[in-house]
């Protein structure tokens, strides 16, 4: 199915406007000069470690330690990124780090 020039304008308004509202109203609602409520606050710190979560449960929801390879390469990159995160403390590299180890296990040490 193909969009006519007028629905696709329409659609990239749309997700423009939506981009825009979602990424310039928090600084409306909360300017610096005001502190924001305890409901914000607390939803900011809580929400990463939510959203961490629910990731890793979402990545090892098919993993079967009764068939295959008994879910290995997916506990050594867990391990991985365990590691590096307590060596490094960044995200980008713990993630990054563990993803590639995954591949390279499954690619070339799991086939």
């Amino acid at each position: 199915m193909t969009m006519t020039t007028w629905q696709a304008v329409v659609t990239i308004a749309a997700v423009s406007l939506g981009t825009m509202l979602t990424r310039f109203l928090p600084f409306t609602l909360f300017p610096d000069s005001r502190r924001p409520p305890r409901t914000v606050t607390y939803l900011g710190k809580v929400l990463p470690h939510a959203m961490t979560g629910l990731l890793v449960v979402y990545a090892l929801k098919d993993v079967s330690p009764l068939s295959g390879f008994h879910g290995a390469p997916e506990a050594i990159a867990v391990l991985v990124i365990v590691l590096l995160h307590r060596w490094h403390h960044s995200m980008l590299v713990s993630v990054a780090g563990g993803t590639i180890v995954y591949m390279m296990l499954v690619q070339l040490v799991f086939v």
